[in-house]
């Protein structure tokens, strides 16, 4: 391959053998302020080619871009290249070395109109997100089962399978895996919102059969809200120890993450605007922060309260389908008395053939039972399930913003104040004779405390665009309201249609019970019959 240093050799330094076309374009794509092109701006060009995406790809391979940017002689280059694989070539370093006519002149249109590509970049700041809620749901779907248990006599893990609709693998996990994979999660991305885990274990002392059950099932749809968050978050979908944690199938997946990523930066060393980040804030940042954090907080109070809400709504659905069982149980029970009817009841009495009508009721309640059921279950999958996720988000930003305060901003002051202290100290040392040794020990611990804090305003001006970032995010979240709304009702509207459908098969069932009315007015009057107005007396007060 060709290097850089080659370039002076394909165009010489005096750019006599430029095409003039090639000048153009670069003009029309250099940034102003440092006469370079930005690789964005450069890889917008590539798309402009409509060559295939591998040939782009090949072309950028042999195009060097120092800190994110293209030279002018990288771009005559790239611009050559462009123009080879235009005419059906290779486009290879070797080609372009071994070319002896004039560079051939790239299809890409009038220069002056290739400005758009740099005018749109400048527009966009690397601050905004430009994502929609429909982008981060269908980013990844993950589905994590607990498998059946069949490993360790004595000692019993449940392990799940993690199922990733974007990636199409499934893998096997423990509990512990989510833990060290969270742990290395939140050292990577502390500026960022890093959802929690649920508690690995349940209290002592108030362990049963059915309290362990329980608590197993909440923590596997916690793990599942946690890794479905992670898989949908812009940055964390890119990074490679996310990827490994969804794909890799190895047996220790523990060793793997931590022989990888164990000793790799956190973001601010490896976020290619972490150092710039101040120039993107705007200035009242402090104040906007301020005012979202407290509209933050009374979302968060109320979408609590719709939680607990359409828990007890679900709880109640559930109870219901309990006693739906046994009611429907009780008239079974009624039904299959085979006493004889005492000789001094008069003959007159129906009860014998209401008991045998009552006999058979009881595949009908445990219909409606099932259906009661079906409605808890619908109203916690649909409308609880989802509350929580966004509850977790909400909590998950709490924690970010207590991070940024507790952490980036308290380090910063501590470190002004020991800074202030070494000065007081070094001007002591001028007034006072000391050995030179010391002063200079002095002098170089305060250079280092001066580096320090310039490192820690940066990390501090970073840790406020990942919030900003960070705050974006959470309010794409928020049109899951609607979402929410809407599984809602339709849970409910679904859930009463099919309980009405079992009630309606359930009547001509009892037509001994309501056919004479056993001298009582029709307790199911007809339209035109109206409501019933005069109820006997058993019913007054």
């Amino acid at each position: 391959d060709v290097g850089e240093v080659d370039i002076y050799t394909i165009f010489p330094e005096n750019g006599r053998s430029v095409p003039p076309y090639y000048r153009e374009v670069y003009e029309a794509l250099c940034s102003k302020k440092d006469e370079r092109v930005q690789e964005e701006v450069f890889q917008r060009l590539l798309n402009k080619t409509e060559l295939p995406v591998t040939v782009q790809s090949q072309i950028a391979e042999h195009v060097k871009c120092i800190d994110g940017s293209l030279t002018k002689l990288s771009l005559y280059k790239a611009l050559a290249l462009i123009a080879l694989a235009q005419q059906g070539k290779q486009p290879t370093l070797k080609l372009l070395e071994n070319y002896v006519q004039e560079f051939p002149k790239p299809q890409l249109g009038e220069p002056r109109n290739l400005q758009a590509l740099r005018v749109r970049l400048a527009q966009e700041s690397p601050l905004m997100l430009s994502l929609t809620l429909a982008n981060l749901l269908e980013h990844d779907v993950v589905q994590l089962e607990i498998i059946p248990e069949k490993k360790g006599l004595f000692l019993k893990h449940v392990e799940y399978q993690m199922t990733s609709q974007r990636f199409k693998i499934s893998v096997y996990r423990r509990y512990s895996d989510f833990d060290v994979f969270h742990e290395l999660l939140l050292q990577r991305f502390a500026y960022r919102m890093v959802p929690a885990l649920p508690p690995k274990r349940m209290l002592k002392g108030v362990l049963t059969s059915t309290s362990e059950r329980e608590f197993i099932e909440g923590r596997r749809r916690a793990l599942n809200r946690f890794i479905n968050l992670v898989a949908r978050h812009p940055l964390f979908s890119e990074d490679e120890m996310v990827k490994t944690f969804l794909t890799f199938s190895g047996s220790d997946i523990q060793n793997k993450l931590r022989e990888v990523f164990k000793r790799m930066g956190d973001e601010f060393l490896t976020y290619r605007f972490a150092k710039q980040a101040k120039e993107y804030l705007p200035g009242d940042i402090q104040a906007q922060f301020s005012a979202c954090r407290e509209l933050i907080r009374n979302i968060s109070s109320s979408f609590q309260k719709l939680r607990d809400l359409a828990e007890r709504m679900a709880i109640r659905s559930h109870e219901n389908a309990a006693d739906l069982l046994a009611f429907g149980r009780e008239l079974s029970i009624l039904g299959s008395d085979t006493a004889p009817v005492p000789a001094l009841v008069s003959e007159k009495s129906t009860w014998g053939n209401l008991r045998q009508s009552l006999k058979g009721l009881s595949v009908e309640f445990t219909l409606l039972s099932d259906k009661a059921t079906q409605q808890g279950r619908r109203e916690e999958d649909d409308v609880v399930e989802k509350l929580n996720l966004f509850l977790d988000l909400l909590q998950s930003y709490k924690d970010l913003c207590d991070r940024h305060e507790k952490g980036v901003l308290h380090e910063h002051q501590r470190a002004l104040h020991k800074y202030s202290v070494m000065k007081r100290q070094a001007m002591t040392a001028a007034v006072q004779p000391k050995e030179q040794a010391s002063v200079e020990q002095l002098e170089s611990r305060i250079i280092q405390q001066e580096n320090a804090i310039q490192t820690m305003e940066l990390r501090n001006y970073f840790s406020l665009f990942c919030l900003h970032q960070e705050t974006q995010l959470l309010f794409i979240y928020l049109p899951m309201t609607s979402h929410i709304l809407s599984a809602f009702i339709t849970s409910q509207i679904q859930g009463h249609r099919e309980m009405g459908e079992v009630w309606n098969d359930l009547r001509p069932k009892l037509n001994c019970l309501f056919g004479s009315n056993n001298g009582l007015p029709s307790p199911h009057p007809t339209p035109e019959q109206g409501s019933l107005k005069n109820p006997p007396a058993f019913f007054s007060n």
